[in-house]
């Protein structure tokens, strides 16, 4: 592939529309002057002129088109999980040996002898940094640049590593959660990762392109990633596994408020798919979503005809995007009041559509777009884009035509992407799992704090939209040690966090399951089933639950259940 035909993953001029194909290779006739790159036997991107996008793109191409944009989901824990006590036992000393822990997050420090063995050499089998463009990208991947495990150890030899593998973090987010899986143990620091030799393959993803976070109203400064860039890493791991011959452990600690949230979105549905291959584990964070006033679910007063909605918008928000998602078959439609008290009446459409309202006293620009039936969830979908919002508060009353009481979400942008002065006035703190977390088959983490057996106070709360029970498990997640960029600790809190940990132990499970030959076909479905049975459960507390899902974690009492006889 020419450089030119390379160019449109990562240049700016182009945009990036993931399209459903299913190997008909008819659907792009379309798009005749696009370029194509083909992801999976499912999905494709279409590269099209950046110019072509414009404030209806949705109308145009539909909202699925338009990959999502994800973040980060988080800025001592090994006994309060049983690992020390499986350590402890003669002959079951589990971590994580001939097993790969898959990171596919921010990069990582590969300088920091956290990631080596006791000689020096690299504990990083494979490294794909999505930002290093080079004459050298992966196999079937045409941008960035693979780093292997014998460029790493000669780097590692070099006085000055970064001219042999230039690979950095400048974030910080996948090196923590890379040492908290896995990293070795430094006894005087106190810290120790939970598989402790096992191998890492890792991606560093490129930003999100500007059009995406313009679109979507996503502040330029914030860090973040696009949904193709995210499946183009997720086929790189599971390539990566095959080609190594290990099983693998993958941890997802990143997360969005796009979506349905109903775990049918085209990368949680893949997600729920691949964890159904066997030495495949994937692990996904819940989000710290749960006290952030950026859920509001309704329904509507059959007394007044509507729901009034209260949005404060807070000072100097440039602008930002919110989604409505209403349950099926019901119709919605709604009427805005904004801070100065200009009233725009009704909007209703019973079609897809795609609106522009200005003000006369305000600099406000609202763009909406009605998906009456959003091709992945079956549901109505009302986005509505901000440019330029008013301070203050801001009214929605919300019709529904059916009379069927069946009630509707709202989610504003994640942390990171919005002002923390926006939220809803009448907040609702369930329902607040991100999306990727919503997938069905993947095991869904929550946080905790292990001191006192607390839930971690802003984690993400379930269920799903459509009602799946989630989170799955609570695993350590409050001042957590974990790896800085200066090879240094620090505590670190969140539900990125608490899945990094369970990776840990997912890797252990592997190895006893595949790599000692007890459970040989062990995929993400029966990992799950092990963990969830011996999850530490209360006597006042109904499980499943929607804070804890069905217990904290406990590794010891998943062999132990198995030593008494309990089997899947």
């Amino acid at each position: 592939m020419t450089q030119n035909e390379r160019n449109p993953l990562t240049s700016e001029d182009y945009a990036d529309l993931l399209i459903e194909y299913y190997g008909d290779f008819s659907v792009f006739d379309r798009f005749p002057n696009a370029v194509v790159n083909i992801i999976n036997a499912r999905l494709a991107i279409v590269h099209v002129p950046v110019s072509e996008i414009t404030n209806s793109a949705v109308y145009d191409y539909g909202y699925s088109s338009m990959p999502s944009i994800f973040g980060l989901i988080s800025r001592e824990s090994l006994e309060a999980s049983g690992v020390l006590q499986i350590r402890n036992i003669p002959g079951f000393d589990l971590r994580g040996q001939g097993v790969l822990i898959g990171i596919i997050d921010s990069g990582i420090d590969y300088t920091n002898p956290i990631f080596q063995n006791e000689d020096g050499s690299t504990r990083i089998a494979l490294l794909w940094d999505q930002t290093i463009e080079s004459i050298n990208p992966p196999a079937k991947l045409n941008y960035g640049t693979e780093y292997n495990r014998e460029q790493i150890n000669y780097a590692l030899q070099s006085n000055n590593p970064y001219s042999i593998v230039p690979s950095t973090d400048e974030v910080g987010h996948g090196t923590m959660v890379a040492g908290i899986a896995g990293g070795s143990e430094v006894p005087y620091n106190e810290f120790s990762g939970v598989a402790t030799e096992a191998e890492f393959v890792v991606v560093k993803l490129k930003t999100a392109k500007r059009y995406l976070k313009e679109f979507f109203r996503i502040p330029e400064e914030a860090v973040c990633y696009q949904e193709t860039d995210i499946l183009f890493g997720i086929e790189y791991l599971l390539a990566a596994a095959n080609r190594l011959q290990k099983p693998m452990a993958i941890c997802v600690a990143l997360g969005t408020s796009q979506g349905a949230h109903d775990g049918r979105g085209f990368l949680s549905g893949y997600l729920s798919t691949i964890s159904s291959i066997p030495g495949i584990a994937v692990i996904v964070a819940a989000g710290n979503e749960g006290n952030a006033r950026r859920h509001f679910f309704g329904m509507v007063n059959t007394a007044v005809g509507y729901q009034t909605v209260e949005l404060n918008v807070g000072e100097n928000e440039r602008g930002f995007s919110m989604e409505l998602w209403g349950q099926s078959p019901s119709i919605f439609f709604l009427d805005i009041l904004s801070p100065s008290g200009e009233y725009v009446p009704s909007i209703y459409s019973s079609l897809d559509e795609n609106r522009e309202i200005t003000f006369i006293f305000e600099n406000t620009i609202i763009y909406i777009d009605f998906q009456m039936v959003e091709t992945q969830s079956g549901d109505q979908l009302i986005l509505i884009r901000f440019t330029n919002p008013t301070p203050g508060i801001w009214r929605f009353n919300v019709y529904e035509r059916g009379n069927l009481d069946l009630g509707f979400h709202m989610w504003l942008p994640m942390e990171g992407f919005i002002s923390n002065n926006t939220y809803f006035i009448q907040s609702d703190p369930y329902t607040t799992i991100l999306s990727l977390g919503n997938a069905e088959v993947v095991l869904t983490v929550t946080a905790y704090n292990d001191e006192d057996d607390s839930l971690y106070i802003n984690a993400s709360r379930g269920n799903t939209r459509i009602g799946v029970p989630k989170p799955d498990i609570a695993a350590p997640g409050v001042n957590v040690l974990g790896p800085t960029l200066n090879q240094e600790f620090a505590n670190y809190t969140g539900t990125s966090v608490a899945a990094a940990h369970t990776t840990g132990i997912a890797a252990m499970l592997l190895e006893w399951g595949i790599v000692r030959g007890n459970l040989s076909g062990m995929s993400t479905v029966e990992l799950k089933k092990l963990i969830l049975r011996g999850a530490r459960r209360t006597a006042d507390i109904v499980y499943p639950n929607p804070d804890w899902g069905y217990g904290i974690l406990d590794a010891y009492n998943v062999f132990n259940s198995l030593r008494i006889g309990i089997i899947l």
